[in-house]
């Protein structure tokens, strides 16, 4: 081993510093175009072009039409920690712009050919800046701001091997320009690549500027199949779209959370959101949203990463039940109610009344959900609402009239419809080969129809206005089940998770993190049928776990409860628990397959259906029940073609 040689202690040069710094700043061309829209954001801009060649790294411009830079300062803004954004302590805690630190310019520079163009509204003249040997000359230049990055790393080649190839490389600057376009709607934004045309989006203004604006983004789709959230708290507000659990993504790729306008990815918000989706979702899917937080900016603290994707808030608690609280009520209201009802028949069938021909659209065979679009339109009066299902004597918390409460295990059993009208079907005139259940005016138009029959003991099927309702008998009273057993939990009976001691106890080593958790956290334990005591400094003994689950590994059962009550603290995981216990009785506790059902019980369990929170889904993230119009049944058959 070769004997270490002692060197003085000296301060770096400022190139090196600046190309130290950049390892943080710009990791890679993406990084680039997010600083640089930043800038042009804080100036004002209305209009931002970028254009790319080589995926970035041989080339990043981005043009804005902001407020410009005046000559006298250009080289000044090249400086590390030269910014126009704060100039003191208390600038800094409560920052409104996005970029702050001053050190995007200085490190891009440092790594790169970089070139500014830039006027102000003053100047009679444009100047330009060469970054690499500060020469500065006039220009002629309409009034704003281009930044010329040509070459990056070019000068520390070791960091250019560890770029991707260039199409990776573009597609990354792309959702950089995407996540600011979503931001900001009343920004035209223009995306150039080695001189092809990418995107246009135009400005855009109104109360459908964010509507539009993510269709424009993320597809027409992601719009058709997502709910609006608004909720105006003083504190922390909350507005966006959140994607319907049923078009959920295999890939984490359409998430977008905005805290003041600011990109983010922080754990607090990613919590929340998982929180709200985590009894609705199918398997590892992940769901789809854009969401905009809004909290006052000395409550959060920007400056935690040179990326500034993170951020720390001061009341994360607050945030987080904010932000799950409405997004969890924006998912759990049943479409089924929401089903246009009150249109024509010969419309809603896409049928000419007078001839019978349909209208030949190309549309999709596979039963899709119906549009949420729709749902918000559309306005139901009293007498369209259905009226509680006949559950014997009981209302859907499991309360009889005389006040008697049902325990837990009584729930699972409750679903016992009484005899229900049977459906009536009657023509429909003036579409000559169709029949529907027509109300009269004593009978409401049941958003799910009326039953027709079972299908293979499994599917249930039912006539509304639109078309053929397909419904899952077995996931959706599962569902219907498993909201009656929280609601009861919720209402404070005496129902509990019980526990099963174990005749030898099971002891494993532990860290000290999961000995001092089991100390703090013993009632929560007990709360969720764990009894854990301290046996040594480094080992633990299991004495009881929850009954239901007192088959499982036992060990890697602790662990796991230890480390989630570390992460998300007690009410968190005590209510998590509960709601798992719960859906495993619901999914007992529900109709079976193969069981036959008379029409009045199809016909309660529509109706229960459609009063139902998160009914769409089963307690697992299956689809409960589908929709096929009859233009898709058309289609099928070749009508009108």
């Amino acid at each position: 081993m070769p004997a270490l040689t002692t060197r003085p202690i000296r301060e770096l040069p400022d190139e090196l510093i600046s190309q130290i710094a950049a390892g943080e700043v710009v990791e890679r061309p993406a990084s680039v175009v997010r600083e640089l829209l930043d800038n042009a954001l804080d100036a004002g801009a209305r209009a931002v072009t970028v254009r790319l060649a080589g995926g970035g790294v041989r080339l990043v411009t981005v043009e804005d039409d902001g407020t410009g830079i005046d000559a006298a300062q250009l080289p000044i803004a090249l400086k590390r920690h030269a910014t126009s954004k704060i100039a003191s302590l208390q600038d800094l805690e409560q920052v409104g712009s996005l970029g702050f630190r001053g050190e995007a310019l200085a490190a891009i520079v440092s790594v790169s050919e970089l070139v500014i163009y830039s006027r102000t509204r003053e100047a009679s003249s444009g100047f330009s800046l060469d970054g690499r040997t500060g020469e500065i000359k006039p220009v002629a230049r309409a009034v704003g701001t281009t930044v010329e990055v040509k070459e990056l790393f070019f000068n520390t080649p070791a960091r250019r091997q560890f770029l991707k190839s260039e199409a990776t490389e573009q597609a990354h600057c792309l959702e950089a320009v995407r996540r600011q376009a979503l931001a900001r709607p009343d920004v035209q934004w223009t995306v150039w690549a080695d001189g092809k045309l990418l995107d246009n989006w135009r400005s855009l203004t109104g109360p459908q500027a964010l509507q539009q604006r993510c269709a424009d983004v993320l597809g027409q789709v992601f719009v058709d199949q997502s709910i609006e959230v608004a909720n105006e708290d003083l504190r922390c507000s909350v507005r966006g779209f959140v994607g319907l659990p049923a078009v959920a993504r295999s890939r984490a790729d359409h998430q977008y959370t905005y805290v003041n306008g600011r990109f983010v990815r922080d754990k607090v918000v990613m919590n929340a959101l998982r929180r709200a989706y985590e009894d609705v979702l199918h398997g590892q899917k992940q769901p789809s949203y854009v969401l905009f937080i809004q909290i006052d900016p000395r409550a959060v603290d920007v400056n935690v990463h040179p990326t500034k994707v993170e951020v720390r808030f001061r009341d994360s608690r607050m945030v987080h039940q904010a932000l799950q609280r409405c997004v969890e009520q924006a998912l759990s209201r049943p479409r089924a109610t929401d089903l246009p009802s009150d249109e024509p028949l010969s419309q809603t069938l896409g049928v000419d009344p007078t001839t019978g021909a349909t209208n030949g659209e190309d549309l999709p065979i596979a039963a899709a959900m119906p549009s949420p679009n729709t749902w918000r339109q559309m306005d139901f009066g009293a007498g369209n609402r259905p009226s509680p299902m006949p559950y014997r004597a009981f209302d859907r918390e499991g309360v009889a009239p005389n006040g008697q409460r049902l325990g837990v295990s009584e729930l699972a059993t409750l679903w016992r419809p009484q005899d229900v009208e049977s459906p009536r079907i009657d023509d429909v005139s003036g579409v000559p080969g169709r029949q529907a259940a027509t109300p009269t005016d004593e009978e409401p138009i049941w958003p799910l129809g009326r039953a027709l029959a079972q299908l293979h003991g499994v599917y249930l099927l039912a006539q509304n206005q639109q078309g053929l309702i397909v419904v899952d008998m077995h996931a959706a009273h599962e569902r219907i089940v498993y909201e009656q057993l929280k609601s009861q939990m919720a209402r404070g009976s005496d129902a509990a998770l019980t526990q099963q001691r174990l005749l030898i106890p099971v002891s494993f080593h532990a860290t000290a993190q999961e000995i001092v958790i089991c100390a703090e956290q013993g009632p929560a334990l007990a709360q969720l049928g764990f009894e854990i005591t301290a046996l040594s400094a480094q080992s633990l003994a299991l004495r009881a776990v929850p009954a239901a689950l007192a088959d499982g590994d036992l060990v890697a059962l602790a662990r796991e409860v230890l480390t989630e009550l570390a992460e998300h603290g007690a009410q968190a995981v005590v209510q998590r628990a509960e709601h798992d216990l719960l859906a495993s009785m619901a999914c007992h506790g529900a109709v079976r397959a193969n069981r036959q059902l008379t029409l009045p019980e199809m016909n309660a369990l529509l109706r229960q259906i459609e009063q139902t929170d998160r009914s769409d889904q089963c307690n697992h993230g299956r689809p409960t029940w589908r929709q096929v119009t009859m233009k898709e049944l058309d289609r099928l058959f070749l009508r009108g073609q």
